[in-house]
């Protein structure tokens, strides 16, 4: 049956199209290879690059002439984080006045209640600014009657530094190291201790520490003479390359009259510090020999003394300190404040028991300190009262009194009881560490007598 002309183009074209889409296919399926096989390179060298941690600079090739988007994981994951977005508002530097609190610095910066409560109900800032000092400072970014940062340098090397959060804050602990390095000053005694150290280069902080070492031993009001030495190994703190200030003595020596005495700073496994002799002795002992620092003795222990205020002959059980009005008293061993109060002529009291052997007594105050009152327990060195006149006295000073088995002794001349040396399981770990400090001493001692009589 033969078909007419229409009939037959359609079935033509039917045929070409059955007979050629195989190749069409086959064709068009080596392009796409092709295609793919151009981009697998860039992809898999990216990806030996993430495993070899590669930096992204390696991996930068020029983009393949294919509209195809493929994005670099690993320029994704070696970029660095983003620097934290500065917070809108003006630095404002606020000084802590006595009697200061928060609130108070808070409102004075136009700062309502309710940002400081955010601020306080954060568990690093409650902490940390709750006890403010005079003088300190505590930085606030603000903006517009809103806090957006705080910063507070509340230790050296320590900081608080907030950021706003929306509503709240976010709170870290910022510390900076601290550098410790060693120094070493060397004097002798033509005058004074004070006037001596600080010729050698000494600070009164160091000055007082080095008095307070040896204060057990010698009497820098007393004993000190013209010619005795001494020779100090201390730290120096330092923050960001700058010296802050100076720190412990780690080991010294002071010749006094002739015999030497010297002192390591030692800290046990408990991380328990304090100063030693070179043959593990504690350099303190059970009791101070002064309760003032650096006063003058205005009257001597005399069992035959004319008194000055009655006029008749009166034993003077004990020494009388001449000393500026509040100047600190302090006790002069551990133990309990049996009595506070006025008591005769001696006028403002505090007596202390020392154990079942020992007892002080301390007179003529001005005050007492706050918190100090009979039942108190108290450790040596720790601030009683304060100088003055109360009583019969004719000018402010300390009356001092040390009595054993209720018996009075003259404070200046009794052997004071030792404390406990160093512990036997410490002694070979001490003499390691005490050895090249005890021989540094000796050698800066033969220096400054060197230079002495140069």
């Amino acid at each position: 049956m033969r078909l007419n002309k229409d009939e037959q183009v359609p079935k033509t074209i039917n045929t070409m199209i059955g007979k050629n889409l195989h190749w069409l296919l086959v064709l068009g399926g080596t392009v796409i290879l092709g295609t793919v096989i151009g981009i697998l390179p860039d992809n898999a060298e990216a990806t030996r690059a993430l495993e070899t941690n590669a930096p992204a600079t390696v991996i930068e090739h020029e983009a393949a002439p294919t509209t195809l988007d493929i994005p670099s994981r690993s320029a994704t994951q070696t970029e660095p984080a983003a620097a934290p977005i500065e917070q809108p508002g003006e630095w404002h530097t606020v000084k802590v006045k006595s009697g200061d609190n928060l609130s108070l610095m808070f409102a004075r910066n136009n700062l309502s209640p309710q940002e400081l409560y955010k601020v306080a109900s954060n568990k690093h800032a409650a902490k940390q600014l709750k006890n403010l000092f005079p003088g300190d400072e505590i930085n606030l970014r603000i903006d517009e009657g809103t806090l957006t940062e705080l910063s507070y340098e509340f230790d050296l090397g320590q900081s608080l530094h907030m950021i706003r959060d929306g509503d709240s804050f976010e709170a870290e602990i910022i510390e900076k190291p601290l550098e410790y390095r060693t120094a070493q000053a060397t004097g002798v005694i033509k005058d004074s201790l004070f006037s001596s150290a600080q010729t050698a280069g000494l600070s009164d902080k160091l000055t007082m520490e080095l008095a307070s070492i040896f204060g057990w031993d010698i009497d820098f009001v007393l004993d000190i003479r013209q010619g005795d030495s001494f020779a100090v190994i201390y730290e120096e703190v330092f923050l960001d390359g700058e010296k802050v200030r100076d720190g412990n003595i780690v080991a010294a020596t002071f010749n006094n009259k002739g015999t030497a005495y010297q002192a390591i700073r030692y800290a046990d496994a408990s991380g328990r510090n304090d100063y030693y002799s070179p043959d593990g002795r504690s350099m303190r002992k059970a009791f101070l020999r002064t309760p003032v620092d650096f006063s003058r003795i205005s009257s001597r222990f005399n069992l035959k003394r004319k008194h000055p205020v009655l006029n008749t002959f009166r034993a003077h059980k004990g020494v009388d300190y001449a000393a500026s009005r509040g100047t600190p008293i302090k006790a002069t061993g551990d133990g309990k404040v049996i009595y506070r109060g006025t008591k005769g002529g001696y006028g403002k009291t505090v007596i202390i028991q020392h154990g079942s052997s020992y007892s002080s007594l301390y007179a003529h105050m001005s005050n007492y300190k706050r918190g100090v009152r009979n039942g108190t327990r108290v450790k040596q060195g720790q601030i009683i009262g304060y100088v003055g006149s109360s009583g019969l006295a004719t000018g402010p000073h300390l009356h001092y009194e040390f009595r054993v088995n209720g018996v009075h002794r003259n404070p200046l001349t009794i052997k004071l009881p030792d404390a406990q040396p160093l512990s036997k399981q410490y002694m070979a770990d001490f003499q390691s560490h005490a050895n090249p400090l005890v021989a540094s001493l000796s050698l800066l001692s033969k220096i400054s007598v060197a230079s002495t009589d140069l």
